[in-house]
């Protein structure tokens, strides 16, 4: 094989990515397929699911909440049914979570947002994994954590924790799988362009009295590269991290954040 064709994987490799109806879940999920997997994804959106269905027939859906055991089972039947196994699990299910003061959070958000962020994790790894062993087309769990899981992110504690979390999930699950040919690692998000940063730059320019291009130029400050990344550098980083030339790449908590300093 050569260099560049390892750089993408099989052809036919089994994927499943969790919360792949809208935003990086599917901008991950239409890259592999346009790679020639065979995808699957879940999401709790039923509209994202239906335009997925629409622009990407050749992608399987189920809809399910991922923080829900019984939801997890299902997908996990569905995924049997459709791929007939798997080989690349991308988990990638979050939520924002509250934002404010420690002393002010809510119990049952901050509870939402563990159940969501950090629970589903261990829900659709603790699923995969057997699927895994049995692969053996270069198996790997891709762990969706976030900047906020290497920065510390004041107001938003609830969301960091489990950003974190994740990371010392995969961290662990890499030693404990390697054994078996399993690798496992964390893609870290930065400030993604798009519709949801748009309203974000927005409600905190209003909130500040500052204009939307100040607000803009305040958030790029705290970039090296001095530019938001999009949904396709992280699609990028996932494709390779599923193929060959990931191959002994285990174990790695790697940032695609432009080298985002602070929070």
């Amino acid at each position: 094989m050569s260099i560049l064709d390892a750089l993408r994987p099989p052809a036919g490799v089994r994927v499943l990515v969790t919360a792949g109806g809208s935003g990086i879940g599917a901008g991950v999920a239409h890259a592999f397929r346009q790679a020639g997997a065979r995808v699957h994804v879940c999401d709790i959106d039923r509209g994202a699911l239906d335009r997925m269905a629409t622009a990407s027939p050749e992608i399987t859906v189920s809809m399910a909440d991922a923080a829900v055991p019984a939801d997890v089972d299902r997908v996990f039947d569905d995924v049997q049914g459709a791929l007939g196994g798997l080989d690349v699990l991308v988990s990638n299910v979050g939520i924002a979570g509250p934002t404010g003061p420690i002393e002010s959070l809510q119990r049952a958000d901050w509870e939402r947002t563990v159940d969501v962020n950090l629970n589903s994790q261990f829900y659709f790894a603790q699923r995969a994994v057997p699927l895994l062993r049995q692969s053996g087309a270069n198996p790997c769990l891709i762990a969706m954590s976030s900047v906020a899981g290497r920065l510390g992110y004041a107001l938003r504690t609830p969301y960091a924790a489990t950003k974190w979390a994740i990371v010392g999930l995969m961290k662990s699950l890499a030693v404990e799988l390697g054994p078996h040919g399993i690798r496992v690692n964390a893609i870290l998000p930065g400030t993604v362009e798009g519709e949801r940063m748009d309203g974000v730059i927005g409600a905190r320019a209003a909130a500040a009295g500052m204009s939307v291009e100040d607000m803009r130029r305040e958030y790029l400050q705290k970039i090296s590269l001095r530019r938001m990344v999009t949904v396709d550098d992280i699609a990028a980083m996932a494709l390779f991290l599923a193929s060959p030339a990931a191959r002994n790449v285990s174990g790695q908590a790697i940032s695609v954040d432009g080298n985002l300093e602070y929070l």
